[in-house]
């Protein structure tokens, strides 16, 4: 199996992008990931593009063909695929390419994730979104995308002893990340007490809990490391890569509080590259919500189980502290369009590991991890990345 490496990148800022369609946010960001490359359009083998919602929100299938064509790509007949697993959409499309790459099948792939969330009502929005759970047990039942994680949070706090002051203190955090990103959606601070304030949506989760549904296109470039140093002088290595499934509806599980398919995703990059959670010198974690956060961190082995929540709250997982979280902002602040939003992540990783993040600049990062979920986690993806 041969290494993979990322040689380019490119994103929008996330937000409520009226002026611009699905395949303009896709044209540009798979530009700006090309020119960083240093490559051209000539040297693609495969396009992946991760989206959840066009289907839905744009009556618009058949994505992969629509970004090809858009973007120059379809008189070479470059192979296109779109890859869906909710809002794991990126992350998974990440690992496709990874995977073509990695076992000799292609040498250079494109991989882009573009949504467009707000050019519909919010109510339509949120049902979209609601798709990632199990419609005839869940959503038709009347069970919204944040109830769902309001019944995994109220089934944390009476298990673990989880706090409001907590929860609000991850929001807090990632808002601050937020504030030297200038390509978030929310790129300013807020207080632990604005969100312990802020409007009720399903207790205990306020709306300062749960990220946006956004606009937003991400891409990246990924190349057989082999081949890397013929475009870029400082490629990142994907060095491990997991994935793993759970159940889609929240009744079939034997716990409410724990997302069991982070773990094993988790545990599957580790071992494919012979590292553990103490190795890693930052992470991007999938905080839909809040409590999505404090979960995927007792997941991954960051802290133990029940354990999370107290070290956010004491500041382990900021700026300076023992394993800096989300220093993109995360999808609270950052934003979150599902299909981009896996590959959002591993873009923040790669310009933390080039040493290219400015003020939110992680001092001596070498190894990061992404870890991207879709549903309540019926999906998981995990890639670790190490820099030169």
């Amino acid at each position: 199996m041969r290494e993979v490496s990322i040689i380019g990148v490119g994103i929008t800022k996330f937000g409520e992008l009226w002026d611009k369609s699905l395949r303009q946010l896709g044209l540009e960001t798979g530009l700006a990931a090309i020119k960083d490359a240093g490559i051209t359009s000539k040297d693609i083998d495969a396009l992946y593009i991760g989206n959840m919602a066009a289907g839905s929100t744009l009556q618009q299938e058949h994505v992969s063909a629509l970004m090809a064509d858009y973007c120059g790509l379809a008189a070479q007949n470059v192979p296109a695929t779109r890859v869906e697993a909710a809002s794991a959409s990126g992350g998974l499309a990440i690992r496709q390419a990874y995977m073509a790459i990695a076992g000799g099948f292609i040498d250079i792939a494109v991989v882009g994730g573009a949504e467009k969330m707000t050019d519909v009502s919010d109510s339509e929005s949120s049902y979209t979104v609601s798709m990632g759970s199990d419609e005839q047990w869940e959503s038709k039942a009347g069970a919204t995308f944040a109830s769902l994680h309001a019944m995994i949070a109220q089934s944390h706090m009476q298990e673990y002893g989880t706090t409001r002051e907590q929860m609000s203190a991850v929001s807090e955090k990632n808002h601050y990340h937020a504030s030297m990103n200038p390509m978030a959606q929310f790129p300013f601070a807020i207080s632990a007490e604005a969100v312990s304030n802020s409007g009720m949506v399903s207790s205990p989760l306020r709306m300062l809990d749960c990220a946006p549904n956004s606009d937003g296109a991400a891409a990246v470039v990924l190349c057989a490391t082999e081949r890397a140093k013929k475009y870029k002088k400082k490629a990142v290595k994907i060095i491990g890569s997991g994935q793993a499934s759970d159940t889609l509806s929240l009744h079939h599980r034997k716990h409410l509080n724990q997302m069991p398919a982070i773990k094993i995703a988790a545990k599957r990059a580790f071992k494919s590259c012979g590292k553990k959670a103490t190795d890693l010198d930052l992470i991007e974690i999938h905080d839909n919500f809040t409590i999505s956060e404090i979960i995927a961190l007792e997941e991954i082995g960051i802290f133990k189980r029940g354990k999370a929540a107290s070290n956010i709250l004491k500041g382990e997982t900021k700026l300076g502290g023992k394993i800096p979280t989300n220093t993109s902002g995360g999808l609270k602040a950052r934003g979150h369009a599902p299909g981009a939003t896996g590959i959002a992540q591993i873009i923040e990783l790669v310009q933390q590991l080039r040493g290219e993040a400015g003020e939110r600049q992680v001092k001596g990062a070498k190894i990061g991890m992404a870890e991207n979920h879709g549903g309540t986690a019926a999906t998981a993806v995990v890639h670790i990345l190490e820099g030169e």
